[in-house]
């Protein structure tokens, strides 16, 4: 007897039925029992296929959203892991990002999106790709964090008017945002719900870093604060999720326990770091997503950096050019010479005509040629096209054509107008 199994107008195959001992024929009544064995069979087949293709796909998804590789930059020697839960808990919305940003500075990002499955992963690429954009403009790590909220409100808000009627409360997410500068070794960091960062000091000694809570995203009208701490050189920074320190077997208190307690005395790399991390606290049967992501800080020498108070009279825009070439001859780029005076001419003189005391240039010989200008000014400057006939507008767009990238950064007392351009390429 030969029965097809059949699931949703889908034909999975065909049931064979046999008897080899009793040699009586199967009847009407043997066919109408074998059909509804095979019809539930079906269903449960049909539901294996489906749950497994959209477990591949939300699977594939998330990898694709997560960083394949780290960006090449000095701020930080730095690793990560992502591993998902089991099969049956679907894939959820961990992730974590290292982004490069202007002085040679970088931000270090992990976070966790409520749920799992096909949602959870494009909620995290959504939210991954507006921490990207938001770091560009060169927010602090609690201004960002309030945007972000704001976004996860505006998702939350849309996601309750879907056809699926995911309900507007299912929409959350966790996040903690770092900035490291390597010029002055301070690390900006600010959380919101999320797990507090791990630090091990050159010492070997591992600790919790004590930062303000902060809501979790998506609650709306709730502040964020920022911390500022000094890390000495070669110390290591952890960033994680929940998933790698908590699960039904262990508690929080426990699993933070045994994570500094692998970190504590560690002076492996930080990617052989990891998978002594994961190896020692996750489970084989993991219930949730966890990342790990692990970065040694370094410090740029003193010599690659070079500063220089400006007085706000136009006339010390000439010396403060000759302070430059001298510089560049030290540090033998003298190929950048021509680039970098002009560059430096046009911000110097904006900073003196359009900003306001004090006034100071500094240059970072990075992997790149780095040019910022700091001023007491809040105002920043925007490009814009010159008309034929005007005389000012054309400064800014000189330094985009003639460098690689620039921006500005708004800082406590005013901002800072940067520039970079390549080196020459026998350094």
């Amino acid at each position: 007897m030969t029965v097809p199994v059949d699931a949703r107008g889908t034909t999975l195959g065909v049931a064979m039925f046999l008897r080899s001992r009793n040699p009586v024929s199967f009847d009407e009544e043997d066919l109408s029992l074998a059909e509804e064995v095979v019809a539930r069979a079906a269903v449960c087949l049909d539901n294996a296929r489906r749950f497994t293709r959209e477990r591949t796909a939300a699977l594939t998804l998330q990898r694709s959203l997560l960083p394949q590789r780290l960006p090449e930059q000095s701020a930080v020697q730095a690793a990560f892991r992502y591993l998902p839960g089991s099969p049956e808990f679907g894939v959820g919305g961990d992730w974590i990002d290292v982004i490069p940003l202007s002085g040679a500075r970088v931000a270090l990002v992990v976070g966790d999106v409520v749920g799992h499955g096909l949602q959870a992963s494009a909620t995290m690429g959504r939210l991954r790709t507006a921490v990207r954009t938001l770091a560009d403009v060169d927010l602090a790590p609690d201004e960002l964090l309030t945007h972000l909220d704001d976004i996860v409100i505006r998702l939350a808000s849309e996601s309750a008017a879907d056809a699926d009627g995911v309900a507007a409360s299912e929409i959350g997410a966790t996040c903690l945002y770092a900035v490291y500068d390597p010029v002055t070794g301070r690390c900006s960091l600010a959380r919101a719900g999320h797990p507090l960062p791990a630090v091990v000091r050159p010492d070997g000694t591992a600790a919790l870093l004590d930062l303000p809570a902060g809501p979790p995203l998506g609650l709306g009208g709730l502040p964020f604060e920022s911390t500022e701490v000094e890390l000495p050189e070669g110390s290591l920074l952890a960033l994680y999720t929940d998933g790698l320190i908590e699960s039904r077997q262990q508690d929080v208190d426990i699993g933070l326990e045994r994570l500094l307690g692998e970190l504590s005395g560690a002076k492996a790399s930080p990617d052989a770091l990891c998978d002594q991390v994961v190896a020692a606290l996750l489970p084989s049967h993991r219930t949730d997503d966890a990342a790990l992501l692990l970065a040694r800080v370094q410090r740029l020498d003193a010599a690659q950096v070079a500063t220089w108070d400006v007085p706000a009279d136009p006339a010390a825009v000439s010396g403060t050019r000759a302070h430059v070439v001298r510089q560049l001859s030290d540090w033998g780029c003298e190929t950048a010479g021509f680039v970098t005076e002009l560059v430096v001419s046009e911000l110097v003189t904006n900073a003196i005509r359009y900003g306001s005391a004090p006034i100071q240039l500094r240059l970072i010989r990075d992997r790149t040629l780095i040019c910022e200008v700091i001023d007491g000014s809040s105002t920043a400057p925007h490009l814009r096209r010159a008309r034929a006939f005007d005389e000012g507008g054309r400064g800014l767009m000189l330094v985009a054509q003639l460098t690689q990238r620039w921006g500005t950064q708004q800082t406590r007392d005013g901002k800072v107008i940067w520039c970079e351009q390549a080196l020459p390429a026998d350094m």
